[in-house]
């Protein structure tokens, strides 16, 4: 029996145009556009409304505006997200939802980019009206002797997780002669970690979550890097207050909200784990997993679990919202990167450019319609 058009499909008004070489992919006055039939599919809804632009002649679907645009199981979308938010692993969540690793693994990339999105839209850079903490969480990537920071900043009195980024460092440390002979072998054949990396990329970090040139207070150990990178911020006036990283970790040591945030992501995170078989194989990876914690963590989950539903998201206590969100309602449109604006390290990890040393041939994102 053919399937009918539901109400939804049939009353549906394309926002604007998908084709982000359009005019009206950003601008919608004057736009135009006809309906173009329809297509079935098996998964709800099963007959599809088809349109076509009027300026550029691209054809396109109700599906283009949806998250779940080509995918053949879009049930398993949230589930997945909720899966990576609580310290599954990609071959356990494949095991409890019934389905390949391959089908995890794409999904999951997937939903990293559309958290970089979601939060870059629903947050953009402004000037912070709380301490910000800084703070950088020890991970490595394809194997222990490329370690790196996983630097963030958070709201001190929010908790709101307001950006992060990845740097990478030389292995150190206690290690036996041919651990040494080996660190060696691998920087001849891959090159040596920039000895410089934490401070760019914290100094990156700071104007970016900031939006531009601004006075703040910020919070952070007494790392050599973080001072040099705030000496190099012309235009910026920083209040910097050092802890010691010695100090007890504790509610009331000022960097409890970045000392918090680094026990839940090692807790909500199976390849953050101190011994595990889960770690990243590529810091491209590691980012886009950081990414759904960081949209899970601001918008879904509350800031004291014990109080379970009652304790406000972060991005409540930051009032840009006034209910947490529900992992359906994170994923109710598809954004568009184009509309969106990312800045140019965040891009970068859109486009899955992000370098790991020892692949040569690395998988990124080049879809042309799914973009």
């Amino acid at each position: 029996m053919p399937h009918r058009l539901d109400e939804t499909e049939s009353s549906f008004r394309p926002p604007h145009c998908p084709n982000p070489r359009c005019l009206h992919h950003q601008e919608r006055a004057g736009w135009r556009w006809v309906r173009d039939g329809t297509h079935d599919r098996q998964a709800a809804p099963h007959r599809v409304q088809r349109f076509r632009c009027r300026a550029c002649g691209r054809g396109f679907s109700s599906q283009s505006f949806r998250t779940t645009y080509w995918l053949r199981r879009p049930d398993l979308q949230p589930r997945i997200l909720k899966q990576l938010g609580a310290c599954a692993g990609i071959r356990q969540a494949a095991d409890v939802l019934d389905c390949a690793n391959g089908t995890v693994m794409n999904q999951a990339r997937r939903l990293g980019r559309h958290c970089l999105l979601f939060q870059h839209a629903t947050s953009p850079p402004r000037a912070p009206s709380e301490p910000l903490v800084l703070d950088g969480l020890r991970s490595f990537e394809f194997s222990q002797y490329w370690p790196c920071d996983l630097n963030h900043v958070t709201g001190s009195d929010t908790h709101f997780i307001e950006g992060f980024n990845l740097a990478e460092l030389r292995r150190s440390g206690t290690m036996k002669p041919h651990q040494k002979e080996r660190r060696e072998e691998l920087e001849t054949l891959h090159g040596r970690p920039d000895p410089q990396a934490t401070r760019k990329q914290v100094e990156t970090l700071l104007r970016r979550v900031t939006g531009g040139p601004c006075e703040f207070k910020l919070l952070s150990d007494e790392h050599q890097a973080y001072g040099k990178a705030v000496e190099r911020m012309e235009g910026w006036t920083v209040q910097h207050q050092r802890t010691s990283s010695k100090a007890p970790r504790s509610p009331r040591n000022p960097l409890w909200p970045a000392n918090l945030l680094d026990l839940l992501v090692r807790h909500g995170g199976a390849n953050q784990k101190r011994e595990t078989i889960a770690w990243s194989k590529r810091a491209q990876g590691m980012l886009l997993r950081m990414a759904v914690f960081q949209v899970v963590r601001n918008f879904v989950r509350g800031v004291r679990v014990r109080d379970g539903k009652r304790s406000p998201s972060p991005a409540m206590k930051k009032g840009l919202l006034t209910k947490r969100l529900s992992a359906e309602e994170v994923l109710e449109k598809r954004l568009f990167p184009g509309r969106v604006g990312l800045p140019a390290d965040l891009q970068e990890v859109y486009e899955e450019r992000v370098p790991t040393r020892q692949m040569a041939r690395l998988r990124r994102h080049e879809l042309k319609y799914a973009f």
